[in-house]
């Protein structure tokens, strides 16, 4: 399974997980299967900074997209939200500094710290999944060559992320399913294979604000 074939996974179910919201307007089954989006967006990161030719472009290359998507991403995110929230872009741009600030650091405890300080700064500006969204993207760069403890770490970082609505709502069924939807994705990376596949540039990058003002619109229209 290559690259793009982990992309494509991720652009189908994060698209069914935002018309998800677009219809029902709160949870639904739609959701649970948008939560396999994320953590193939996080590995990229993670492959992305191995295979890049430039991390400081590539760290661009998100920035940028972090500013496009923002005034999408609020549009529609306010269809079914009043609460402000960061797009995922900044997430994975967060996660990208973690790991770099990491690798260049040569005390590792004190690496350690900037990622947790990092994922931190994330739950406290609402960046799109917090502190989990970086510590994932982490947890799949440090233990790359170790699939166990990736696997038990990312598996971990799940059941931290749902244990206080899981708590709180009595281990409600939704609950339970988003969280075995954000854990499925590990099944899709066991498969990959390690080629880019077919080459998008930022096609995928575009995608996303584009469908979120589309489906905007098409929410203001129909819904």
């Amino acid at each position: 399974m290559s690259s793009f074939v982990l992309k494509l996974i991720a652009i189908v179910t994060m698209t069914l997980d935002h018309i998800g919201y677009m219809v029902f307007g709160k949870l639904s089954f739609f959701n649970c299967i948008g939560r396999l989006a994320f953590p193939i967006f996080a590995f990229q990161i993670s492959e992305g900074y191995l295979h890049t030719k430039s991390k400081k472009n590539y760290l661009f290359r998100l920035l940028f997209f972090a500013f496009a998507s923002q005034l999408p991403f609020s549009f529609f995110h306010s269809t079914f939200s009043s609460g402000f929230v960061l797009n995922i872009f900044v997430t994975l741009l967060i996660g990208l500094i973690a790991i770099i600030g990491y690798e260049q650091t040569t005390n590792k405890a004190i690496g350690l710290l900037l990622v947790v300080c990092l994922a931190s700064t994330a739950n406290l500006i609402k960046a799109d999944y917090g502190a989990f969204g970086v510590l994932a993207i982490f947890v799949f760069h440090v233990f790359k060559k170790n699939k166990l403890y990736m696997n038990l770490s990312y598996l971990a970082l799940c059941v931290l992320k749902y244990l206080p609505s899981l708590l709180q709502s009595g281990f409600a069924y939704q609950y339970i399913l988003l969280m075995i939807g954000t854990a499925l994705p590990l099944v899709f990376i066991h498969f990959y294979n390690g080629k880019k596949g077919v080459s998008t540039k930022y096609i995928l990058y575009g995608y996303y604000p584009v469908h979120l003002m589309v489906l905007y619109v098409i929410k203001q229209i129909f819904f």
